[in-house]
């Protein structure tokens, strides 16, 4: 059979300017690619085999970078299971001695891992906002997406959060993460309207066990990583990054989550969004020199990005309601 070729738009034509960065509030620091799943849509490409984290060198300009500038509103661990990653406590404890909000990124069944039970005792006194992935409410879609047993070690956690306080004391917010199912076929849609299907969780995680949360954040699945090489595998990929092109709403640019935030890997390099950091498209100075940590630090200044570096991805974030790291833009 042949396959057609189907043209996308450049996100630099579409949008008919280049997309310039606003005031830095936000460092969202990838902690590494370790973790105990190895999920089917993750764009990290995250899992038990992967050795790649933080260095303590790196952690060490981290710690000096969070203490400098005032301006960083919040400080926001991802990985991998950030928790599993050299640097996790000690930059929850730094972030909470400058008063940060500190946002950690957790499958939660990183909980029952040997060594790591104590986490949401630690997140709880250091007043961690825990975003949670839970990407259905219901058990066959979770575990047929994250692996078998995960959706039942996640509802045990969810339970234990509750027990000491989290989606109920209002300095311990819990919110949970929805990523659809990855499309069959060219049968493609938007992910729910946020509102409703946070009050669908709502209804049922209460009803059946008695768990509350904050809020939940829809999440389009953006075709790297994992995601990219399955849609590929399907043949897929072109149709997808189309259908997103095709809904694609300018309302989301004003929100987008890379205009306030810079994105750190492991070895100190940075990006625009996380996104971009799993597709290796620094973050880029004037002169067009790749930007670090370690010359952050050198320049004194956060706000040296003037443009940001986008790709055909970036219509995953602007399709429809938008999405981003939390949630719908619009």
């Amino acid at each position: 059979m042949e396959t057609k070729t189907l043209e996308i738009t450049s996100f630099k034509q579409k949008i008919k300017q280049p997309l310039t960065k606003s005031k830095i509030t936000v460092l969202q620091i990838n902690l590494g690619k370790k973790c105990n799943l190895a999920c089917h849509h993750c764009h990290v490409e995250a899992s038990p085999k992967r050795t790649e984290e933080l260095t303590p060198e790196i952690c060490d300009q981290l710690i000096e970078l969070i203490a400098k500038f005032p301006q960083i509103k919040t400080v926001d661990l991802t990985g991998g299971a950030p928790e599993l990653n050299y640097g996790f406590k000690t930059l929850v404890e730094t972030a909470r001695k400058h008063q940060k909000e500190i946002i950690v990124r957790s499958n939660l069944t990183i909980y029952f891992e040997q060594g790591y039970q104590n986490i949401p005792e630690f997140c709880a006194k250091n007043e961690v906002r825990i975003i949670a992935s839970l990407p259905c409410y219901l058990e066959d879609n979770v575990d047929q997406m994250r692996g078998k047993g995960v959706y039942h070690n996640s509802i045990k956690a969810l339970q234990l959060l509750n027990n000491l306080g989290y989606g109920i004391n209002p300095k311990l917010n819990l919110d949970l993460v929805y990523n659809p199912k990855l499309p069959i076929n060219e049968n493609f849609s938007l992910t729910p309207n946020q509102v409703k299907l946070e009050q669908d969780y709502q209804k049922f995680l209460e009803q059946h066990f008695k768990i509350k949360f904050n809020r939940l954040l829809t999440i389009t699945n953006l075709p790297i990583g994992r995601t990219k090489f399955y849609l590929e595998k399907q043949g897929l990929i072109n149709p997808y990054l189309q259908f997103l092109e095709s809904n694609f709403n300018p309302q989301t640019l004003d929100n987008l989550m890379c205009k306030n935030e810079l994105s750190i890997d492991y070895l100190g390099n940075i990006y625009d969004c996380d996104f971009n950091q799993m597709e290796n498209l620094p973050s880029k100075l004037e002169n067009g020199e790749k930007l670090t940590v370690s010359n952050l630090l050198e320049i004194g200044n956060l706000d040296v990005i003037k443009n940001i570096q986008t790709a055909p991805y970036c219509y995953g974030c602007t399709a429809g309601s938008g999405s981003s790291c939390g949630g719908a833009l619009t």
